[in-house]
């Protein structure tokens, strides 16, 4: 639910976005058996909505993820989903569009062909170099003159 979160967090997300989320904060995918069977409980107990092979949270589960700490580590976060989870109550069963095993793995093979093309997974965080560091850090500093200055 954390990934789909992440990966849908301004629109819909197609299947390889959400697979690049996982493995952004799991750090490995898991089996296509797995990621279906996960797909179809969030999708029963109607945390997860399908809308043109396209997936995003239901309101349900958006109340469940807002509010996580922020400058909490991924583990942390999990921690906190599952015991939200634990006190949610579904309103019933709910059927939704749940994607197949084959569509898992077609969607993981192309994550994967993502990964070793010239391309690049957009949810990775970018590198900080030097120089941005420099001026992140001359930004926010008065220079030592103007500190001494006083208004008369």
């Amino acid at each position: 639910m954390l990934a789909l979160a992440l990966a849908s967090k301004r629109r819909p997300a197609e299947l390889v976005e959400a697979i690049a989320a996982v493995d952004l904060l799991q750090g490995a995918i898991p089996s296509e058996a797995k990621l279906a069977e996960s797909f179809e409980r969030l999708a029963t107990n109607g945390l997860v909505c399908a809308e043109e092979g396209r997936f995003t949270l239901s309101a349900a589960s958006q109340a469940i993820v807002t509010g996580l700490p922020k400058k909490a580590d991924t583990a942390e976060r999990i921690f906190e989903v599952r015991q939200r989870l634990a006190a949610h109550v579904a309103q019933g069963e709910q059927g939704a569009a749940v994607p197949t095993v084959e569509q898992l793995n077609a969607a993981i093979l192309a994550h994967r062909a993502s990964g070793q093309g010239a391309g690049q997974n957009l949810l990775m965080p970018k590198p900080k170099t030097v120089e941005t560091e420099r001026k992140r850090a001359g930004h926010w500093r008065k220079p030592a003159s103007a500190a001494r200055r006083r208004k008369g």
